[in-house]
């Protein structure tokens, strides 16, 4: 690492903060209005994607160039099997997180839910922006906010420290949704650290805003009694989605772990072969 790189590295925190944000603000812009309509979304996701190449851009060639160190974290696309198992244990995070909120929330003070009720035009609104939030911002939000901070560091301890302050960055960009968004951040950023791998943490959020955009659907639909609060926004579903989410996250761990399995046999019967091969 050259000296200018030396002076830039404890600084990577701070500048993907500032460079994700002010992306997340650019991208926000076209349905910052109070009926941004369908042509707002369009825009919104086409300045994402815009954003979503530039990032790559920079963690693909930039990055590894500056801070060598960033080369231990693989930037490979998991097989599908990986990717489906992530999805079917993001419900039960999501529910985790939700209930761990307003756990810690209601330690403060007195937390007051009410039923939560979906009109047709709230959830059509919801639909229109969900495809932005589960295709989209997930990606350019991991790869800014756990991809380019952490990376250059190599030792766990620097890792985790980071992590964990750009959970704290990540939540005071969510404003209302402080301390869910806090939560989630670090743990898709510890996800990161244990994997080695940003989309493993992006399925993750992205299954996570699926589930909320479903829960939606499911409450729309009325076929469950969910419960929330506006400050900080909690939303507490029912024992039937409870259920369903372990039932998910256990055939998603099965997948996981059949998937991981393969992949262990596949590696040492490739090294096998190498072995022969060099005898």
């Amino acid at each position: 690492m050259n000296k200018a790189a030396s002076y830039l590295k404890p600084l990577m925190p701070i500048l993907s903060a500032v460079y994700g944000t002010a992306i997340i603000y650019v991208t926000a812009m076209p349905v910052a209005g109070d009926n941004p309509g369908f042509t707002g979304e369009l825009l919104t996701w086409l300045l994402t994607l815009a954003g979503i190449a530039l990032t790559l851009f920079l963690v693909y060639r930039a990055e590894p160039k500056v801070f060598p160190e960033a080369g231990q974290f693989s930037l490979k696309l998991p097989r599908f099997p990986i990717i489906a198992g992530l999805l079917l244990i993001a419900p039960l995070w999501l529910v985790a997180e939700e209930y761990i909120v307003y756990g810690i929330t209601s330690l403060v003070h007195t937390v007051k839910m009410e039923p939560l009720t979906y009109t047709t035009a709230e959830l059509r609104e919801d639909l229109l922006s969900s495809v932005h939030a589960v295709l989209l911002a997930p990606v350019l939000e991991e790869l800014c906010f756990r991809q380019m901070a952490i990376s250059p560091f190599r030792r766990r301890s620097a890792q985790i420290t980071v992590c964990v302050v750009m959970a704290f960055l990540f939540g005071i960009l969510h404003v209302r949704n402080f301390p869910g968004a806090f939560i989630s951040a670090l743990f898709y950023g510890m996800v990161f650290i244990w994997s080695r791998n940003i989309w493993y943490s992006v399925a993750l959020h992205a299954g996570c805003n699926l589930s909320a955009t479903l829960l939606a659907v499911y409450c729309w639909l009325g076929l469950g009694k969910m419960l929330m609060t506006k400050t900080p926004v909690i939303i507490l579903p029912d024992w039937k989605v409870v259920i369903a989410s372990l039932v998910l996250a256990v055939a998603g761990v099965c997948l996981l772990k059949k998937n991981s399995s393969a992949t262990m046999a596949k590696f040492e019967a490739l090294s096998s072969n190498k072995s022969v091969i060099n005898q």
